[in-house]
């Protein structure tokens, strides 16, 4: 079984994404993460992020793993463990900027696949492109979403506890560009793929969005 789940930064794809997994006991693949070890590659490395084909060689050359469970899911880069690295809003903006390149989303597409397909029992896999691009042929869809302020509110409080808040401001103007990049970016943009279950979760708590969604595969489980 595979689970895909779309939607815009800030909406609650990734949290849900593990409960999913680990409720019904499949491989949890946070594609975001990825995308933000890749942007780290390039940072450390002082390549320019405007440069396309320098970035499309890093991503070519990272070595990617997912390990763990899904609430302790490790991202390793060429055999270093960067979880906590990876989470910056520094590394979040060079994500975003490297995910609009073609190149590099034909590499990590393509890792995504089979990662996906190798799992044992499925997998749930979140980020922008899953259903429409990486699984158009999912067994579900689902594509949260929330307006700009709700995202970057949760997305400010998050930052507050971990000690990496600048100002709600600052996080929303971020919010806002991003959306702006996945929306608009000529390869993959963000879309609602075809067939895909909606869940505004501007006004829902966190139990009452995953309780919908365990309803959608419980009612495809049969």
């Amino acid at each position: 079984m595979i689970i895909a789940i779309d939607g815009p930064s800030g909406a609650g794809k990734s949290t849900l994404g593990k409960l999913l997994a680990k409720k019904f006991g499949l491989l949890y693949l946070d594609t975001g993460a990825m995308y933000r070890a890749v942007g780290l590659a390039v940072l450390e490395s002082g390549t320019s992020l405007d440069d396309a084909d320098a970035v499309a060689r890093i991503a070519a050359d990272c070595n990617i793993e997912l390990v763990g469970e899904p609430d302790h899911l490790q991202i390793i880069l060429n055999g270093r463990d960067v979880s906590t690295e990876i989470r910056t809003n520094e590394v979040g903006q060079a994500a975003s900027k490297v995910s609009t390149i073609s190149e590099v989303r034909r590499i990590l597409v393509d890792h995504q696949r089979e990662l996906g397909l190798e799992s044992k029992n499925g997998a749930v896999l979140d980020g922008r492109d899953i259903g429409s691009v990486v699984f158009p042929n999912a067994d579900i869809k689902f594509f949260l979403t929330a307006d700009a302020e709700a995202r970057a509110r949760r997305r400010f409080e998050e930052d507050l506890e971990k000690g990496r808040a600048v100002s709600f401001e600052h996080t929303f103007e971020e919010i806002k560009e991003r959306d702006h990049r996945d929306a608009t970016r000529s390869d993959s943009p963000l879309v609602r793929a075809a067939g895909a279950i909606e869940i505004d979760t501007s006004d829902l708590s966190l139990e009452e969005v995953f309780g919908k969604m365990i309803e959608s595969v419980e009612k495809f489980k049969g």
